[in-house]
């Protein structure tokens, strides 16, 4: 009995490894399959909140959001990560909602990387990918961020976007525009 008691133990220590933790910032390159990168000094919390700013007659207004344990998928492993999840509406001077991102599933604006109070976002564009590249958001103060939109340059075609697709970017592609908080 003491046998098989042992055995069992054994089989559940060899089956159930603990998940590897790393913090923040730590390089893809560096975190183990199913590991987990983890905001341990509550660096992504600062950003969190509704921010909103003007832009060329446009409302624009985010909300940032952190989540937990988010699965990534890279070429060759698979992890998970703590990020911040951005959400946006933006409304011409009429009120008139031009693009939101308030309903979709699907997450296209996340950053799991902050340096020197600045968080790094990827977007991955709306249709076709349009407007993709990255978004450098600054935290001035506890209620200001400096926005910075870099977008990747894609010549669209009937080939690799087919159909009537809207491919206008709507997120501002400007440096040091001011969010205020809410």
């Amino acid at each position: 009995m003491k046998r098989l008691l042992f055995l069992g133990v054994l089989l559940v220590v060899f089956y159930c490894k603990a998940q590897q933790v790393f913090p923040l910032n730590t390089f893809t390159e560096n975190v183990v399959p199913n590991g987990y990168v983890k905001d341990i000094n509550n660096e992504l919390d600062p950003f969190v909140g509704i921010y909103k700013t003007n832009f060329q007659d446009n409302e624009i207004i985010l909300h940032i959001s952190k989540m937990e344990y988010k699965l990534e998928k890279r070429a060759k492993k698979t992890y998970y990560s703590d990020v911040l999840i951005i959400k946006y509406i933006i409304k011409n001077a009429a009120g008139t909602i031009l693009q939101s991102t308030q309903n979709d599933s699907e997450i296209r604006l996340y950053s799991n990387k902050v340096f020197q109070n600045t968080a790094i976002f990827y977007y991955m564009g709306t249709n076709c990918n349009v407007g993709n590249g990255k978004i450098y958001l600054k935290k001035t103060n506890t209620t200001e961020l400096l926005w910075d939109y870099r977008p990747n340059s894609m010549i669209l075609d009937q080939q690799n976007c087919p159909g009537n697709q809207d491919t206008k970017v709507y997120l501002p592609v400007t440096k040091d525009l001011i969010f205020t908080k809410q």
